[in-house]
This record gives structure tokens, sequence and C-alpha cells, in this order.
């Protein structure tokens, strides 16, 4: 994070202005003699010259390099998180064929992945060795019961999202983020898909304040607690994820088990906490709810919505990071929509990664399916090679963040 408007090198190298890169890298500068005819070139020949003077380098220099070309199927792969059964993967299991000859760009550990730290930080390394770009290996873990690792991770504490909120003790907050985060690194996690944002707005909510998930109904409470979160997962290399987007906190249902309607119940005031933390550049990555509201979309839910995700995400909040469907097998998409109706409007709503994660009976290939759907859907005219290029390079802007860092740059 940046916190100042210092021109760090840092800032310089990701800006995108290769030829201020390229130089400073070089140590050019403007010419510091005026251009001279032929006659005069005699004269000036033989006057004294100092080299031009070069700023100091501080550190060694790193340039960023555009994001190559990829083919298709590569740029596809890198759209889709999968979720996988097993704890110890064979060659030919159907995870470690989705990655390396589908691409597939992410994936999501589940309880039923875990067992002990070495054997999540084999899992990862396994998963890591089959992939030609490095996945994003995502996990759950808000807290409280939305958690995937139970005694012997060496996780302190874990307080649930509400129970901190009402502490309303950040320093504890940040302590608890900082022990998750540092063992989530070190067993090879780079992505938690916390912390929920939603507001608390329905304490009997099913989903969301009926199991503790939310900081507050306060705006400021839950940015503040979330801001520290993020901020103390940021200082491991972890990144983290906003999640339900618009705002799952005012619903009386579960999206898990069907469709959800909060036309009448949901508040401007859900989006607070997304303008807050993506003006602070502190929104690694977003994850959309299910939720069907009639004001903002009168035809789809906000995974699938134009309106929403790009309408008000992307050009209202001004966010231009990746976006995370939340998993499109639970009901509320499945129960409403076919999987290759639910994959074209997600895609051309705005999301990034259409997250596949938690099918117990794992009984189809569905990396496989949804290649195929995406493939026909861009010969058919219906999603542009611009469209799938765009999720491309948000997903690779993000994992280029997870790059070692050098000594002294800023995080």
């Amino acid at each position: 994070m940046v916190v100042n408007n210092r021109i760090t090198r840092r800032r310089l190298l990701q800006s995108g202005s290769w030829g201020a890169v390229a130089a400073l890298a070089a140590g050019c500068a403007a010419a510091p003699y005026p251009l001279v005819s032929s006659a005069g070139a005699a004269v000036t020949a033989n006057l004294p010259r100092s080299a031009p003077k070069r700023p100091p380098l501080k550190g060694p220099l790193r340039a960023t390099l555009p994001i190559p070309d990829a083919p298709l199927e590569v740029k596809i792969g890198q759209m889709i998180m999968l979720g996988f059964r097993g704890q110890y993967l064979a060659e030919g299991s159907m995870i470690m064929r989705a990655i390396r000859e589908l691409h597939v760009g992410s994936v999501v550990l589940f309880r039923y992945n875990v067992q002990s730290p070495a054997q999540v930080t084999a899992l990862t390394a396994t998963l890591q060795a089959a992939a030609e770009h490095p996945l994003l290996v995502a996990v759950d873990h808000e807290g409280g019961l939305v958690n995937r690792f139970t005694g012997g991770f060496g996780i302190v504490t874990n307080y649930s999202a509400q129970e901190l909120g009402a502490r309303h003790d950040l320093e504890a907050t940040r302590v608890q983020g900082e022990n998750v985060a540092a063992r989530l690194a070190a067993m090879g996690i780079n992505l938690n898909l916390a912390p929920v944002v939603d507001l608390n707005l329905n304490p009997a909510n099913p989903v969301i304040g009926g199991v503790q998930r939310s900081f507050s109904a306060d705006a400021d409470v839950v940015t503040a607690h979330a801001r520290a979160m993020i901020e103390s997962h940021h200082r491991h290399n972890v990144l983290c994820t906003l999640k339900h987007f618009p705002g799952h906190g005012s619903s009386a249902h579960d999206s898990h088990w069907g469709f959800v309607d909060v036309t009448e119940t949901w508040q401007a005031g859900e989006l607070d906490p997304y303008r807050s933390l993506i003006g602070a550049t502190l929104c690694d990555a977003v994850m959309t709810a299910h939720i069907f509201n009639e004001r903002l979309d009168p035809d789809y839910p906000a995974t699938l919505s134009q309106p929403i995700i790009t309408g008000i995400l992307r050009q209202q909040l001004g966010y231009e990071g990746v976006v995370i469907s939340d998993d499109m097998q639970m009901r509320a998409i499945s129960q409403v929509y076919d999987f290759e109706t639910a994959v074209r409007q997600a895609v051309l709503a705005g999301v990034d990664i259409i997250a596949i994660a938690n099918n117990l009976a794992y009984a189809e290939n569905w990396a496989e399916r949804t290649v195929r759907i995406l493939h026909r859907l861009v010969e058919e005219g219906v999603v542009s090679p611009a469209r799938i290029d765009e999720s491309y390079r948000r997903v690779m802007r993000l994992k280029a963040r997870l790059a070692p860092r050098l000594p002294g740059d800023v995080a």
C-alpha cells in the first residue's frame, strides 16, 4: 500500500509507462546541449563535457513488462476456480488434469482437503507444480463458524466477525488477522475469501447475521475491521476478498438453498464498505452475492447482473480489479438457471473468475464443461475475445502481486 503521494520506484515501475522505466534504468535524460549545425560541430566537439547527472538508485530496479498475449484456451482457463476432493493427489486426478490441460487458474480448499499443516503444504505445492501460471489457492477462513482449520494448525484465536466487531478492538482484529495470514502463507494459500463486509441489517439472517459473519450493522465499524484484517493479510503476502457484493446482510434467506430476494430490504449503505476500501486501494478481489434486487436489476441476480457488476461496482465505485462469483452451484443460481446460461450471464455481467467450488459428488468434469461453454460463446460472437481478455489481464495483474518482493519494496 502507498500511504502518500510520493513516487516510489514500485509506483513508477507499475505505472505502465515502460518508456519512463527504460529511461530511468538507462540513466537517460533530456540532451544537456542544444543541437548544433555541422559548421559548429568542430567547435563543440572540443568543449569539455560532463556526464549527464543520473538520479541515485536506492535499490535494484525491477521492470514490469506488459502481460504477454496468450491463446484463448489459456485465458479461459484462468477464469475458472475449482473445488475438488482429496488430500493427496494422483497425477491423473481430475483437478491435476484441469490445471495441466485446461489451464485452470484458481483452486479453493475446503475442510475435506485438509488434514495437517504439512499435508496442506504438500498439497498446494503439488497443485502449483502442475500449473503453467501460478495458481490462486483460495480458502474461506473468516473466523468463527466459517473456517477450514481445526486444532493443530497454529491458529490461536478464532473469533467470529461479530465478536470482533462487538469488542471493537482493532488491535485484536489485527492480531487474529496476522496469525491467520501467517499460517495460510506458510501452507501455500495465497487468497483468503474474506473478510465479509455485509452489514448486519437482519440479525436473524440465516447465512450472515444469524451465524455471526458480519462485523456490525454500522458501515464504519465494518470498514475499520475489514481494513485491519486486510492489512494484516497483506503483511504476509496473502490477498483478500470482499464479499458478498452488493450486500447480503439484509436478506431473510440463504442463497445456498434457493432464490433470495432483497428488493424490499436492501439499503444503499450496504455499498459503503466497498466504496471506502476501494478508495483506499485495499480491495484485492470482490465476490458477488446471488441475491436478487428488482430495483437494481429487474431481470437477474447480482452475480449475473451487468447493471450491478459493471454498472455499480465498476463504473460507480471505480473498481478495476478481479470479480469472483460465489459458487455457481449454489441453488439460488442452479435451481433457476441452466449452467450455460449462468456462465454466459456472469461473464457478460463482468465476472472474471467463475467459481465451481463445492460439488460434493464431483461426478462431472465441470472445468471441461465451462471451457467448452466459453469457447462456444466466443465462436458464436455472444462473448467477445476482448471481454475474455479483460478478465485474463485482471487475473494476471492480481497474480503478479504475489511475486516475491524485493527488500525495501513498499507493500
